[in-house]
């Protein structure tokens, strides 16, 4: 029996977090894509804990009318901009199981042109 989108995205996802974990100094900035938003962390793996998070529904995002991955790439700046003031400037990416490509690769881009390294 073949997998559904979902599971296929999920067992990619199982084997690339076998290979990558965030820690303080270089948290996990994991994207979440659905069909309407896009979200986005920063998660410290050995605390368990998330140090910054963003998504497209905030409220400095919500009222500008631009396709999604318009709306990818300003979010973004805004995860940039965010772990800046947590004083995280290094990160290790996780696509969570999604291609790089499209809304994923428009929000990594951002994140690095606004001084996010990984």
């Amino acid at each position: 029996m073949s997998l559904t989108k979902d599971e296929r995205r999920i067992r990619i996802k199982q084997r690339i977090r076998k290979k990558i974990s965030g820690t303080q100094e270089r948290p996990r900035l994991t994207v979440f894509r659905s069909n309407k938003q896009l979200y986005a962390q920063l998660v410290d793996d050995l605390a368990g804990s998330t140090l910054v998070s963003v998504s497209s529904l905030d409220k400095s995002l919500a009222g500008q009318k631009v396709n999604k991955s318009e709306q990818a790439k300003l979010l973004g700046k805004l995860a940039a901009e965010k772990s800046k003031e947590a004083g995280i400037s290094e990160v290790v990416f996780d696509r969570n199981g999604y291609l790089y490509h499209g809304r994923v690769k428009a929000f990594a881009d951002a994140a690095r042109e606004g001084g996010l390294k990984f």
